[in-house]
């Protein structure tokens, strides 16, 4: 018989529910267990389609059994922060899952935010264990530092199809019981703004994630979901969905090829995917180019940088029966708002629309502030149409960050029925009560003349076809900041940059928020986030304006 570490089950209040994340996937089993719960591609048929290993939900279950067991007999317990270093598919839902069954706190880091990050983002959230694949504990041994809390290590396959198949009745711990309060995980940010931080969830929240998710864009058990970004994989079996595995790697997203995702979503029927706009951007070309159409899916979710207005008017081509939505939120609190593709005015100029309040969430605009806010008596709410700092109060809203509590207090603000979550970006409300993203607040450009938001102005410029891509940056002193434009492009020569820049003035000089942009940069691929591949780092592109590699043009070469 096997022999494991058996931590005792927390004592379960009388009249409470479970709130363990988890219980989702043995509900779902419960309900549809012969229903395909994942799909792994593992190669191509000799007729050209896509090959599968798929497991139906009772399957998934039972491997999620089979590694809970196997969690516990190496000493995983209940409440240790374990890191996970898996590759997607079955290895991260199966792992992750047995974690939250056990009750353990799984931490999961992008895999391609740059070594010191990485590293620097382990060290401080002080994991007892690790589940990786060989180059992940092999890792944890170089860098023993970083590791030093690492207490246990379990190995995980490196293939995505890797199983370790069910565990016996008498191996399988019971589910662990967690209140809605009680720690579920640590999710990093994307660190489009400064460091990654670890950002704490708890099982009620996830619990809240999934109500909202279903509730504001009508998921039905069944459906079928294609999700770009691996975290987001997590939600298809809590939602009942077919999970199907992309063919992507999450360390490159953006280079992914579009022709193996319309393959996998015509050939699956996929109902529903979430995915960057860049990567959208990606696929919408290939769809337009090709004359293709993606009549399965009833809505695509965009998240992580404002929609560009071409794949809002591209999105009515290849979406024939389905919606582009843009949901909007961050790492801290998600979903908040949502806006669809027939909502969408493509023309404006006024920022990004992300739509409505979902249900459950509450949101104020408030007096733009750099330093922290002890309580929410303690700001002023603008009027419709007055740009400020958004903040937001609701169920999926997260509390604190992991063992930062300075950036907690900076972050967060009291409030009489709970904590403010400031998202550190700036937008409005408009008449209607829509909420209008205008860019992150740390990002923003003082001049002598007023304040320049990122949304708004880079919207003029994308109207060239030259700067589909472009970055609003300010140079010297906050408060007397010369605004300057950054755009995606490379220059053939000198006499190109003029012309361009002449262009690119003139575009500017037909909208009054922007008749004060007169100097142009060009750079030939900008740096972003690894997540999304679509979050502009403009303060760093800033701080390379100031270098001698970059040059700044204006429409007179006089200048």
């Amino acid at each position: 018989m096997a022999h494991f570490l058996r931590m005792p089950e927390p004592a379960r209040p009388a009249a409470v529910d479970n709130a363990n994340i988890a219980r989702h996937l043995a509900l779902m089993a419960a309900a549809q267990p012969a229903v395909p719960a994942l799909k792994i591609p593992r190669g191509r048929t000799r007729t050209g389609d896509i090959n599968y290993l798929t497991l139906t939900f009772a399957e998934l279950d039972a491997e999620v059994a089979g590694w809970t067991a196997r969690l516990a007999r190496a000493g995983v317990r209940c409440g240790d922060r374990t890191l996970v270093m898996v590759r997607q598919g079955l290895p991260l839902l199966a792992s992750v899952f047995a974690l939250f069954r056990l009750g353990a706190v799984p931490i999961v880091i992008d895999p391609g935010m740059g070594r010191e990050n990485f590293l620097a983002c382990v060290r401080r959230s002080q994991p007892r264990a690790l589940v990786g694949i060989f180059f992940a504990r092999l890792l944890s041994r170089i860098h023993r530092a970083a590791f030093r809390s690492v207490e246990v290590r379990v190995a995980a396959s490196g293939s995505l199809t890797g199983r370790v198949g069910p565990a016996s009745a008498a191996e399988e711990p019971p589910m662990a019981f967690n209140a809605p309060g009680d720690l579920a995980a640590i999710l990093f940010t994307s660190g489009s703004t400064g460091s990654p931080k670890g950002v704490c969830y708890e099982h009620g929240m996830f619990d809240a994630q999934v109500r909202l998710i279903r509730e504001t864009y009508g998921i039905q058990p069944g459906e079928v979901d294609l999700p770009l970004l691996p975290i987001f994989a997590l939600f298809g079996p809590a939602l009942g969905m077919t999970t199907i595995i992309p063919e992507i790697d999450p360390r490159r997203p953006a280079a992914l090829d579009p022709a193996k995702i319309v393959q996998a979503i015509r050939q699956e029927n996929v109902t529903n995917s979430f995915g960057s706009p860049t990567l959208w951007r990606k696929i919408g070309d290939h769809c337009v180019q090709n004359k293709i159409a993606l009549p399965s899916l009833r809505r695509v979710l965009c998240a992580g940088a404002a929609v560009p207005a071409s794949l809002w008017e591209d999105s009515r081509a290849f979406l024939p029966r389905g919606k582009l939505h843009s949901p909007y939120g961050a790492t801290e609190a998600l979903p908040i708002a949502s806006v669809s593709s027939t909502e969408i005015d493509s023309e404006s100029v006024s920022g990004a629309c992300v739509g409505w309040t979902v249900p459950e969430i509450e949101i104020k605009i408030i007096t733009i502030t750099d330093g922290p806010i002890v309580g929410i008596v303690d700001v002023r709410d603008h009027r419709p149409g007055e740009i400020g700092e958004i903040v937001v109060r609701g169920p999926v809203v997260t509390k604190t960050y992991d063992l930062l509590p300075d950036a907690t207090k900076l972050a967060k603000i009291r409030g009489a029925s709970g904590i403010w979550h400031r998202m550190g970006d700036c937008g409005y409300f408009d008449a209607d009560g829509r909420l209008w993203f205008c860019g992150r607040k740390a990002e923003r450009v003082e001049t002598a003349a007023g304040t320049l938001h990122t949304e708004p102005c880079e919207q003029v410029f994308r109207r060239h076809p030259r700067a589909a891509r472009c970055a609003l940056i300010g140079l010297g002193e906050r408060g007397k900041q010369v605004p300057a434009m950054v755009i995606e492009t490379a220059l053939k020569d000198e006499a190109e940059g003029y012309v361009l820049a002449g262009e690119l003035r003139a575009l500017a000089l037909a909208h009054a928020h922007t008749a004060v942009i007169a100097t142009f940069f060009f750079r030939e691929k900008f740096p972003v986030d690894v997540r999304h591949n679509a979050k502009i780092h403009r303060l760093t592109l800033a701080q390379w304006a100031t270098t001698l590699e970059a040059r700044a043009f204006a429409p007179d070469p006089k200048h």
